[in-house]
């Protein structure tokens, strides 16, 4: 046993060598995303505060031209800072902010699924169902519709369409826009808010290493 735990520690010695691999490939993989939907909105200004502002069709926020401003700058500047690696802890807040307004105002009636499963028996839903939850019920029973209206849409366009040409980039899907993308960003985010950005491939790192007096 006091083998294992030496081995287990000396695992653990080892693997801080490249303890700032979690942080960089989690800062690569929100960046991008953060930067392009800043972009988007920004690009397409004059239709996100209609968006942003409308009740009917739309998310009916106050002041949409002010809420479109924040968010569209608190997605560029904090993709480009999460790029960087600099003020990495401070532009997680905002972006973290911006995530829990966008689960609770675009996606929270739609559920968790981005993607609407169209198969109950491998649906994710399943295991949480097994705990009596109703909203996972409710989830399952909409993947059997799910999988209906897609084997209706494939038996449609297989006799009428080019069916191999139209999925030959991937198979049709059916968008449930839930909440699942903004919470797993919020949670990929909450890491870094505690863990910063890592060393060596971050700013932070050689800004707080130069405030410091530590040399090259």
């Amino acid at each position: 046993m006091q083998r294992l735990v030496s081995l287990y520690n000396l695992l653990l010695s080892k693997l801080s060598y490249i303890d700032w691999l979690g942080p960089l490939a989690l800062r690569l993989y929100l960046a991008p995303v953060f930067i392009g939907v800043g972009l988007h909105k920004f690009a397409n200004w004059d239709d996100m505060v209609a968006w942003f502002g409308n009740p009917d069709w739309g998310l009916g926020l106050p002041l949409p031209g002010l809420m479109v401003l924040l968010a569209a700058s608190a997605e560029l500047i904090g993709g480009l800072a999460l790029l960087l690696g600099v003020a990495t802890r401070l532009v997680t807040i905002p972006l973290m902010f911006t995530m829990l307004v966008a689960a609770g105002t675009a996606h929270w009636n739609n559920g968790w699924f981005a993607i609407a499963p169209g198969d109950p028996d491998t649906s994710t839903a399943k295991v949480v169902a097994m705990l009596g939850i109703p909203a996972a019920e409710r989830s399952l029973e909409n993947s059997v519709g799910v999988g209906e209206r897609l084997e209706a849409a494939r038996s449609l366009l297989k006799q009428h369409g080019n069916y191999s040409w139209l999925t030959e980039r991937g198979p049709f899907v059916i968008l449930n826009n839930g909440i699942e993308f903004a919470a797993t960003y919020f949670i990929m985010l909450l890491v870094l808010l505690f863990t910063g950005a890592g060393r060596w491939f971050s700013l932070d790192y050689w800004l707080s290493r130069r405030l410091q007096g530590i040399p090259r």
